[in-house]
């Protein structure tokens, strides 16, 4: 097994090693929030595409089904019941505009979810509170040396970073 910048698990690591070590790891880590800021933002486009489209259908059907299904839902009624034929055609309207109504309220509804989806914003949000922890960090205090053992700490790490 070996840490991420390929030295076995358990050797003392210098102090560059960490570095690097923790700069890849950072980097890596802002590189998988912002492809998951794109996930969450793609989500969303979706939602509010779907939105339109609901709209635009509730629209289309309003614009062009109307003639045809006024005549033939108010001939149908006419026939059925023997009212008046503008009385028919009045419900066949109703029924057009209700239709209509229906996919408009689904419209809305992905609107809504469209527009509740903090998908960015929650990326955001932890990519300032790991700055936030990172700043704040602090390292370990290291131990004061005895002035007479100074010589012999320094010769000990000259050679084992040698």
């Amino acid at each position: 097994m070996s840490a991420p910048d390929g030295s076995p698990v358990g050797v003392e690591r210098s102090i560059g090693q960490l570095f690097a070590s923790a700069t890849t790891e950072m980097s890596a880590l802002v590189h998988d929030e912002i492809a998951l800021a794109k996930a969450q933002l793609k989500q969303d486009v979706k939602r509010g595409a779907t939105s339109g489209g609901a709209f635009s259908l509730a629209g289309a059907l309003l614009v062009f089904s109307l003639p045809m299904l006024n005549f033939a839902l108010a001939y149908g009624v006419r026939t059925w019941s023997h009212w008046n034929l503008a009385v028919c055609f009045l419900l066949s309207f109703a029924a057009n505009v209700l239709v209509a109504g229906v996919l408009a309220l689904i419209g809305v509804v992905f609107a809504k979810k469209a527009k509740q989806g903090k998908g960015p914003q929650k990326v955001a949000a932890s990519v300032k509170e790991t700055a936030g922890v990172l700043q704040n960090a602090k390292p370990h205090p290291r131990p004061e040396l005895d002035v007479d053992r100074a010589p012999q700490a320094i010769e000990a790490v000259a050679r084992s970073s040698s």
